[in-house]
């Protein structure tokens, strides 16, 4: 699962780094993004362009908004199989921009340790993403979208049994171009990234509250 994660990147250097041209969207650094909150994307159309979705999916059909908070995270494994992915797996995928995220590791104790993950020379990544747009009951169009989440690499397992589909720079161009739609070849781009290249630090107990959003909030604890 990923329920918690940072983009703390100067907005320039995100343009640059995911060679963006356009935005309309807002992205200032952020240190405890949060399910419900907008969240920077770019979606698998054209031209390129950074864009905010609600994070937690509401598919298009959906009666009712608060069904987001239960679709935050989709399992890579059976996104072909589900009727709320498949569609969106072949025409709905986005890149959900970062540079960290928070799994909470379990003690013998009882309790949890908060701790970060992120790539080991600390750049911004893409998690894979699926995406979709739903009408308000007024008319509004809110696009949202959901993380998918595989297998943990060696690093991220002794915290976790699942992680983030962080996508290689290779795959972010794979993973939104519309043309591709064969979805055991889009499922192949969602494996674990390398652990060697990754890192992880404990933080402070503060990133467990959805209110704080400080750069502290990265700090080693």
């Amino acid at each position: 699962m990923c329920g918690r994660y940072t983009l703390t990147v100067d907005p320039a250097d995100l343009m640059e780094r995911f060679d963006l041209s356009s935005a309309d969207f807002v992205s200032t650094p952020r240190f405890n993004i949060a399910p419900t909150q907008t969240v920077a994307v770019v979606l698998n159309e054209s031209p390129r362009t950074l864009t905010g979705a609600r994070w937690g999916l509401v598919p298009s059909w959906a009666k009712d908004i608060s069904i987001g908070y239960k679709m935050i995270n989709a399992r890579a494994e059976t996104l072909d199989e589900k009727p709320s992915y498949r569609t969106l797996l072949k025409k709905r995928r986005c890149l959900i921009l970062a540079d960290s995220f928070y799994e909470w590791k379990k003690e013998a104790g009882g309790g949890k340790t908060p701790t970060r993950l992120m790539l080991a020379n600390g750049a911004p990544f893409a998690m894979a993403g699926l995406w979709d747009a739903w009408k308000t009951p007024d008319g509004e169009r809110i696009k949202s979208c959901t993380i998918i989440t595989t297998s943990p690499n060696a690093l991220a397992a002794q915290v976790h049994d699942r992680m983030p589909a962080i996508l290689s720079r290779e795959a972010e161009a794979e993973w939104v171009n519309i043309a591709n739609d064969d979805p055991g070849y889009l499922k192949s781009l969602l494996g674990a990234y390398p652990a060697e290249l990754m890192k992880t630090y404990v933080v402070s107990n503060a990133v467990n509250n959805v209110r704080h959003d400080a750069p502290e909030l990265i700090a080693t604890a």
